[in-house]
């Protein structure tokens, strides 16, 4: 694909007869960083079975004798080892507000938590995943205060909207207020404020934003990004009129920021969050583009590598809750990722709340409101947006994921940690590449005392670590946060050496009892199979396969990866027991 002139179709799509001075300026850019770096990378942006990513703040662990960045890099290196392999920093910068996802600098790390150089360091043992929070910058960033007293080209990078001007049908993912007053050089001004009126709108209709911007995601990788995060890219464009969602524009910005990475460094992917229904969030993969392999499906698409896999940890929740896989194998059989290099990013838990409106369509009016209640009840708590209507509707539930699971009143810790791990083993087995929020490592109890100390539901679970207390409780055999870790651990390490959970490979719904999650997982070459079974309820569950259904025909046996323990088949059946929320990962044993 020629991704230069790819680039030059998408600014003239943006910006009209401004786009040929747009590419001069870009193409300036893609030189000096050539320059800088010394060229484009021979690696490309590829995925694996070993590919893990672990979500976490660069200050979750704390130590008082170093910084946190030091502190992190030392858990990872002697509690996780190779279990992990990519790390996703959430934003690191100086912040103003949202636990950092309202920059004050983009450029910088935020001095308490550490340097560019602890981060350095991080990227030689770790692929890293940096955030880029471009939908919005903080009100005390420097470009703000530029703006505000008329400096350019500051005074021409935030959105000025008449406030009489009828805003209804723009989408609100808050229950705030879209505008904010703002008081400027120029007099007083109404800004777009799509979360809140700390974290002020970015206008890329100026095409000098996204110039800023695309020199800013080469920064990025200079200083050692290997995936690149577009947060909340959905509403990077505005149009008076439309509900300013998920537009055109937004799509053509993602393009051509994929376009300028295959060019000038093609080790770097990215990932795009969009906290939309599934259909909506599949259009992130982008177009295919042209190329030489385009069997059994295009190479490679124009946008996104991964994209987040949104619906699933509400379909989970139910999943459980229920002891019904229905709903979840129904829209497993619908997956398909369309190309070649591309991949769900699969996570049941992570900074944000679990949010709600994925499950539009998958889940009825009845049991989401069933997900609300189970989460008020588990002493958790639910955020709201507003509609076009002025009514509001559940946007997140905000809740740790093990107590959204287990109702923190229930003492049975084994049923517990049984449950929450058969949720975790579900996303593990699944095609794609799973993602790790830091407290479900350790199933994590919600923050009470976090959520009173900000005001804000999500820190309820958003609590951080102090190591030596963590360690402490890590290595005690009795603790049930150290059995949580231990499990999740052996799963991962077993997971990574398994050319079954590729990414890419092929995936398959058994049908089984509906308590049983049946999943039948296949090498890319077929030399291997394996087959994954979940009991999600809290009674045992008689299994009886016949092999000839997964053309096991002659299997002496079935091998559980997890344990070791074997079942022995007779004649062309295979009989056993599952107990509460068990886990197998069975293999043929010929």
């Amino acid at each position: 694909m020629d991704y230069k002139n790819h680039i030059r179709e998408q600014l003239t799509f943006l910006y009209g007869e401004k786009s040929q001075d747009v590419w001069r300026d870009l193409s300036d850019s893609l030189d000096k960083f050539r320059e800088r770096t010394g060229g484009i990378q021979s690696e490309r942006f590829d995925l694996s079975e070993k590919d893990v990513v672990l979500i976490t703040y660069g200050d979750q662990f704390q130590s008082p004798d170093q910084s946190h960045l030091k502190t992190l890099a030392d858990f990872l290196k002697n509690e996780l080892g190779s279990a992990i392999n990519r790390v996703h920093l959430l934003p690191f910068y100086p912040y103003s507000s949202d636990d950092g996802f309202s920059v004050i600098d983009y450029r910088q790390v935020d001095p308490e938590i550490g340097t560019w150089m602890d981060i350095q360091q991080l990227a030689e043992n770790y692929d890293l995943m940096f955030d880029a929070v471009i939908n919005h910058i903080s009100r005390h960033s420097e470009w703000f205060q530029a703006y505000k007293n008329g400096i350019p080209p500051y005074s021409e990078y935030f959105i000025e909207i008449d406030p009489s001007t009828d805003l209804s049908s723009i989408f609100r993912p808050r229950a705030l207020p879209l505008l904010h007053a703002v008081e400027t050089a120029k007099g007083e001004k109404h800004l777009w404020t799509t979360f809140s009126e700390d974290q002020i709108d970015l206008d890329f209709s100026n095409p000098s934003v996204l110039l800023e911007i695309i020199d800013l995601l080469l920064f990025y990788v200079e200083k050692g990004a290997r995936l690149i995060r577009l947060d909340a890219i959905g509403y990077v464009w505005k149009l008076v009129g439309t509900s300013s969602l998920n537009l055109p524009q937004a799509h053509s910005i993602v393009k051509i920021t994929r376009a300028v990475l295959n060019i000038a460094a093609p080790q770097t992917g990215i990932i795009t969050e969009t906290n939309v229904p599934h259909e909506e969030n599949m259009k992130y993969f982008g177009d295919p583009v042209n190329c030489h392999d385009s069997k059994p499906k295009p190479c490679a698409g124009d946008e996104a590598q991964m994209i987040y896999q949104f619906s699933l940890a509400p379909l989970v929740l139910h999943t459980i809750y229920n002891q019904d896989v229905t709903a979840l194998t129904d829209w497993i059989n619908t997956l398909q990722v369309p190309f070649q290099d591309a991949a769900f990013f699969n996570f049941i838990a992570s900074h944000d709340g679990i949010g709600v409106m994925p499950a539009k369509g998958l889940l009825t009016d009845a049991d989401i409101q069933n997900l609300v209640d189970k989460t008020i009840l588990h002493g958790g708590d639910a955020s709201y947006k507003t509609n076009s209507d002025g009514t509001q509707s559940v946007y997140e539930l905000n809740i740790t994921l093990f107590d959204g699971l287990n109702n923190p009143a229930d003492r049975d810790q084994e049923l517990s940690l049984n449950r929450f791990l058969a949720s975790q083993a579900i996303m593990l087995s699944l095609a794609g590449v799973p993602g790790i929020y830091v407290h479900s490592l350790f199933g994590s109890h919600n923050c009470h005392a976090c959520r009173e100390e900000s005001g804000r539901a999500r820190s309820l679970n958003r609590e951080k670590f102090d190591l030596h207390q963590l360690q402490a409780e890590i290595h005690d055999p009795d603790n049930i946060h150290a059995r949580v870790f231990q499990e999740y651990k052996h799963l991962l390490l077993i997971r990574k050496e398994n050319k079954v959970f590729h990414p890419s490979a092929p995936q398959k719904v058994i049908k089984l009892q509906n308590q049983v999650f049946a999943l039948m997982r296949y090498s890319l070459d077929n030399m291997e199979q394996v087959l994954c079974l979940i009991n999600i309820s809290p009674e045992a569950q008689l299994i009886d396969i016949e092999l000839s259904n997964l053309d096991w025909q002659g299997a002496l046996s079935l091998e559980d990866f997890i344990s070791g323990e074997r079942f022995i088949t007779r004649d062309t059946r295979v009989q056993f027991t599952m107990t509460a929320y068990q886990t197998l990962w069975l293999s043929p044993q010929f």
